[in-house]
C-alpha cells in the first residue's frame, strides 16, 4: 500500500473515515473552505507527488457546489504531479440526465464527466450508476461498484421473497437480486408525470402473500416509492420493503416514508443521511465502506474489482 493516499471532500466525510479505517491509514490533509462570496478554496496540504491519489466525493445536496469541490481538488492534484487521480464518487449525481429525451435540454451526465476528464482525472470509482450507459462517456476507466451483495446479505433471512423492479429499467438489477435470492422478481408499469412524479399503473407479477422488495438506485423524494408500495400491497403482499443503494431523501421524503405502509427502507451511506432521516425508525444504513475500501485495494494493486461480486 505504499504511495497511497486518501482524501476526502465536503459531501461525506464519515465515509470516507470509515474507508480509512478500513485500509488501515489515515486521510490526507487537504483544506477545504470558501470566501465570503460561495467560491470554494482548495489546497492540498500534503506532499503527493509520484503518489496514487483517491478523492472520496459524493454529489448530493448541493450536488452543484460538490462537483466543483470535486473539480477543484483534482486540478490541485495534477498541479502538485499526483501519479494518478482517481475520483471516488458513491453517488454520481446528474446521472438521471442521460439522454436528450425533450427538444432543447443538455445532456447533463456527460457535461459532469467531460469536466472531471478534463480537470485530469484517472479513473473513477463509483456505486451503481442510474444508467450504466454513462460508464460509456468516460475515455478513462470507470470501476461500476454495486450495493447488490449487501441488499442479498440483509434480505436473505426473510422468507417469502418478491423482488420488486419500480420500471424497466431497473429490471436486470432485479433480476439479478431475484436470483441470488432465489426468489421471483415483478415490475411496475409507470408513467412519468413530470421530474420526481410518477403514476404506477400496474404491478406485473403475482405479488399475493409476498414479503415485497422494491430495489431501486435512487430515492429522492420518495413519492413514487410510497406509491408503488401502495400499489404492490393493493395487489395482494403481505408487507413490503425496499432496497434503495443512493438515499438522496430531499423533503418530503422523510415524513412520507414515515406516514407510508412501507416497513423498511434499507439503503447504505454512499450519502451522508439528514438529521430528520437518521432519526427515522424505518430507515436503516448497510454499511458500503468496506467495499468501496477493497475496490481502492485493488485499483492501487492493479488486481481485479470483477472479483468482488462473483
Amino acid at each position: 500500500m505504499e504511495n497511497l493516499a486518501v482524501f476526502s471532500g465536503s459531501s461525506n466525510r464519515p465515509l470516507a473515515e470509515r474507508v480509512v479505517e478500513y485500509l488501515n491509514t489515515s486521510l490526507g490533509d487537504i483544506e477545504l473552505t470558501q470566501f465570503k462570496d460561495g467560491e470554494i478554496y482548495v489546497q492540498v496540504k500534503e506532499n503527493v507527488r509520484g503518489r496514487d491519489v483517491f478523492f472520496i466525493q459524493s454529489t448530493s445536496r448541493d450536488a452543484n457546489f460538490h462537483i466543483m469541490e470535486a473539480l477543484l481538488a483534482t486540478d490541485a492534484f495534477r498541479r502538485a504531479s499526483a501519479r494518478r487521480i482517481n475520483l471516488v464518487i458513491p453517488y454520481f449525481g446528474y446521472a438521471r440526465q442521460d439522454r436528450k429525451d425533450k427538444p432543447r435540454v443538455p445532456i447533463s451526465a456527460r457535461v459532469v464527466a467531460d469536466l472531471m476528464e478534463r480537470m485530469g482525472a484517472s479513473r473513477i470509482i463509483t456505486v451503481d450508476l442510474h444508467a450504466g450507459q454513462i460508464q460509456g462517456f468516460f475515455y478513462i476507466p470507470v470501476d461500476h461498484l454495486t450495493a447488490l451483495p449487501l441488499f442479498v446479505d440483509y434480505f436473505k433471512k426473510y422468507d417469502e421473497l418478491m423482488i420488486i423492479s419500480p420500471d424497466a429499467g431497473g429490471a436486470p438489477r432485479a433480476m439479478e437480486m431475484a436470483k441470488r435470492l432465489s426468489a421471483p422478481f415483478a415490475i411496475l408499469f409507470k408513467r412519468r408525470k413530470r421530474a420526481n412524479e410518477a403514476e404506477i399503473i400496474q404491478v406485473v407479477g403475482n405479488v399475493e402473500k409476498k414479503r415485497a422488495i422494491i430495489i431501486d438506485d435512487i430515492a429522492d423524494t420518495a413519492g413514487t416509492l410510497v406509491k408503488a408500495a401502495e400499489a404492490i400491497l393493493n395487489a395482494g403482499a403481505q408487507e413490503v420493503y425496499a432496497a434503495i443503494t443512493h438515499p438522496v431523501l430531499s423533503p418530503p421524503a422523510v415524513e412520507r416514508i414515515k406516514n407510508s405502509p412501507i416497513k423498511k427502507v434499507v439503503v447504505t451511506n454512499t450519502i451522508k443521511l439528514s438529521e430528520e432521516a437518521e432519526e427515522c425508525d424505518k430507515i436503516e444504513v448497510l454499511d458500503i465502506a468496506p467495499l468501496i475500501g477493497e475496490a481502492i485495494i485493488r485499483v492501487h494493486q492493479e488486481r481485479s474489482i470483477s472479483e468482488l461480486f462473483r
